[in-house]
């Protein structure tokens, strides 16, 4: 399913007041990128960017699959049961963003 216009304004402005709410420094901050029915966040920190997770958008702002970034094989992965940060994943963009902090410290 294609992530349509009206979807990626809300999923901006989620990640736009998460971003205020959560980071202190403007050095550091979400970001997506759309590519067909695929949210991909990625995390700026103090001018390096890095892959985070990906969320496929199953039709619903609250049913998002998530698949965490691997750093060690480079590929996304829905192995999440023992990451840190699994208990957050919960089908929301905001869920995926805290998940992605605790398996990924700032």
């Amino acid at each position: 399913m294609i992530i349509k216009e009206s979807v990626k304004i809300e999923v901006k402005e989620i990640i736009e007041k998460f971003n205020k709410e959560k980071f202190a420094s403007k050095d550091v901050f979400y970001f997506p990128q759309f590519k067909k029915n695929y949210l991909y966040l990625f995390i700026n920190r103090f001018g390096d960017t890095d892959p985070m997770c990906r969320l496929k958008y199953n039709g619903k702002m609250t049913n998002w699959d998530f698949e965490i970034f691997k750093y060690s094989s480079e590929t996304y992965t829905d192995d999440i049961f023992f990451m840190p940060g699994a208990e957050e994943v919960d089908g929301t963009i905001k869920g995926a963003m805290l998940a992605g902090l605790e398996l990924y410290p700032v």
